[in-house]
């Protein structure tokens, strides 16, 4: 076996040796046969692609100029449409400082205040929410059907402020800064996590009831992501009856954010799923 293993070695050597001299065979007589035709399609390529650098320039420095214009204008499009409205962040999941950040570069250019940023604990913990819990919702450990009224509850005083959620921020929000509360404007960022049984469902419950308690006082409320999110939430908020904006982390998407949360509605943003980049004209007008 070992013979044959090197004669067989053999063989591919000489093969391999062969065809390196046919090709450095035709390297060296390369001038003398490419003929008239292949000299001019390769002069061609060669200034197809001088052609591609000098366009591509063009466009980058087109692009970093329509930036700069988009940077200087928005504060003109967006400056005081906040104007003493407290804002809330609330992630449905652990806190992204990047979010953070451009939701509050979004706020201040516009005269608001993001006065709270909470973070839901997930999954929920039940057995920390009894034991603060008054009433009814005592009985959550026992009966997890009790966290729909609970977080309904809880939503709603997210925008009006309440002892529950006073009582319960603790044991619902995994981190807290700010105020808590008694927010003009709420924007949601959900982060799903990879969650499965009890531990799902019930993050499910907390998370539906939530928004839909602060969406049922009419204040404003848009659910946002940064470009690119995968997979988006876009269609999550929209089911549950939030606007949304998915490229907050651009400028169009800061002032898409800053109109959705002076009442403008709709999904904004470049994504599939995006009505329009900005809202309508009446949006301006306001």
């Amino acid at each position: 076996m070992f013979d044959l293993r090197y004669h067989a070695a053999s063989l591919v050597a000489v093969l391999v040796a062969l065809v390196l001299g046919l090709l450095l065979g035709v390297a060296i007589g390369d001038s003398g046969l490419v003929s008239s035709a292949e000299k001019r399609v390769r002069e061609s390529l060669r200034q197809d692609v001088r052609n591609a650098e000098i366009t591509s320039d063009r466009l980058q420095k087109q692009l970093q100029a329509d930036r700069r214009y988009a940077r200087a204008s928005y504060p003109l499009l967006v400056a005081g449409r906040l104007r003493n409205v407290d804002v809330g962040l609330v992630f449905l999941g652990p806190v992204s400082e990047s979010t953070t950040a451009q939701v509050r570069s979004a706020i201040q250019g516009s005269g608001g205040r993001l006065t709270g940023i909470l973070a839901l604990r997930v999954p929920p913990d039940l057995g920390e929410i009894s034991q603060a819990a008054p009433g009814r919702f005592q009985r959550i450990e026992s009966n997890p059907g009790l966290l729909s009224p609970f977080g309904r509850r809880i939503g709603d005083q997210l925008i009006f402020g309440g002892t529950l959620l006073r009582r319960e921020a603790a044991a619902v929000f995994a981190d807290r800064a700010g105020v808590v509360g008694r927010y003009d404007a709420v924007v949601i960022a959900r982060r799903p996590q990879d969650l499965s049984g009890d531990a799902a469902s019930n993050t499910t419950r907390l998370e539906n009831a939530i928004v839909g308690g602060v969406v049922a006082t009419g204040a404003p409320a848009a659910g946002v992501e940064p470009s690119g999110t995968d997979p988006s939430q876009v269609e999550w908020y929209r089911t549950r009856g939030l606007s949304s904006v998915d490229n907050v982390n651009t400028t169009a998407g800061k002032a898409a954010l800053v109109f959705a949360l002076a009442g403008a509605r709709g999904s904004f943003g470049t994504g599939p799923q995006a009505g329009s980049l900005l809202p309508g004209p009446e949006a301006l007008s306001r």
